[in-house]
Formats: structure tokens, sequence, C-alpha cells
């Protein structure tokens, strides 16, 4: 499998990601730079964290029209795998892979800690390596990581089940003292309907090998290492 990983001017994450894709899991990586269309020798695309043309105008608003961007749609639309952390998420739900917005945390302050969530899907491309209702631990860093979207849309969310991760409490309760930024329904990441586009906004690239003090976020990476060695 090859890993892709998209950089803009502003990315800060793209590197974390790399290490964990050719580092840890050993698989062939490629860092695409945001003015690069083709993708064709790439399998997976991630789209990390960071703030892309320096989050000017809004979050994601200037690298939705990068040609990156552009490839990534047309890669997610032929059902491959594509995941977008943090800024990443941001980004996906502007270029309109995924619903919603992400918007100013609700005490309007920059967050950085670590968080509960728990797993909901465990049969995506993304999660099969978790347990359902399986509580881990990540880090985030945001400033608008806020969760938005209409009531129809949570609706249609909560019914197709594209909610994949919550914050949560340690026994799994999503609570509202476990969401930090006030993301509506405790929503800490969605996937598109078809499931193979995922966006979080926690970073499963800064829990990936022992030496940061946890690996609950390799998973995520070995999902999709999985999927392709089973297909």
């Amino acid at each position: 499998m090859k890993f892709g990983v998209i950089v803009f001017p502003g990315s800060n994450c793209d590197r974390d990601v790399v290490y964990v894709t050719r580092e840890v899991l050993q698989q062939p990586t490629r860092m695409i730079w945001h003015e690069d269309s083709d993708l064709s020798d790439i399998d997976v695309v991630v789209v990390p964290g960071g703030f892309s043309y320096g989050d000017y105008l809004r979050c994601g608003a200037i690298a939705r029209f990068s040609p990156a961007m552009q490839a990534t749609v047309e890669h997610a639309n032929q059902g491959k795998p594509v995941l977008g952390i943090c800024n990443g998420f941001q980004i996906l739900t502007e270029v309109g892979l995924l619903p919603g917005a992400l918007v100013r945390n609700r005490d309007l302050n920059f967050i950085c800690d670590r968080v509960l969530l728990r797993v909901e899907r465990t049969d995506l491309p993304w999660t099969s390596q978790y347990q359902p209702g399986q509580v881990i631990t990540l880090p985030i860093a945001h400033g608008e990581g806020c969760y938005y979207a209409d009531e129809t849309t949570l609706a249609e969310l909560e019914a197709n089940r594209q909610i994949v991760l919550r914050y949560s409490d340690a026994d799994g309760t999503a609570s509202e003292a476990s969401n930090l930024n006030g993301s509506l329904h405790n929503i800490a990441g969605i996937c598109n309907q078809q499931g193979n586009v995922i966006g979080m906004m926690p970073h499963p690239e800064r829990a990936a090998d022992a030496l940061l003090g946890g690996t609950d976020g390799l998973g995520i990476f070995e999902s999709a290492l999985r999927v392709a060695v089973t297909a």
C-alpha cells in the first residue's frame, strides 16, 4: 500500500503522519505538494493537520481549491480511502467530501489536550482494528474544532451511522463535561455515506508510537493497511 500525505503551505503535522506510515508501518509514502494533481500512484490519501495557507479567510477555505485537493476529490469518488485530520477535517468539509463545518470552540480558546473518545463504527476501512464502543485516548490541538451542522444534517448523520468518534467519559458516556470544544452531538469524527472518507479533529498520528506515551491512534492507520492486505 502506498500512502500519500498532502503538504500545504502552513501544514505542520504532515511529517508526523509520514513518520507513522513510513517508519512505524514500513509502508511506501509520498509527500504530495499542494500544486500536484497526479495521485495515480497513491492508494490512501491523508490530509494532515496544521494551518493550510495560514487559515486565511476560514480554516480550509483556500486549501479546497488546490490541485491536490481536487485530485483528492476524484480519488474519494473512486471509492479510495481518504483521511482528514484536524485541519484536514476542516478542508474535507470545505471541499464537500463531508457535511457540516468546524467552527470556533465553544469557549473561544485554543485547546491542546488529550481527550477520551468512544469508537462508534468498527466496520470502516479506518476503524476495523477497534472494538465497538471502545474508549481511546488521543491528543487534540485546535481553535476551530467545534463540529456544527443543521438539524437535518445531524439527523442524517445519526440515521446513516456516519458518526465515527464521539467525545466521551472513561465509561463511554458522551457527556457535556467530556465535550471540550462544544461539538454538536459530541462529534469528534464522521465519515461519508460510503465510508471511505473520514474526518476527525483528534490526532491519531500523535498517539501511534509508544515513545509518545500511547498507541491508541495507531489502529486508524493499521485498519487502512489491513483493508489493503485483505482486499
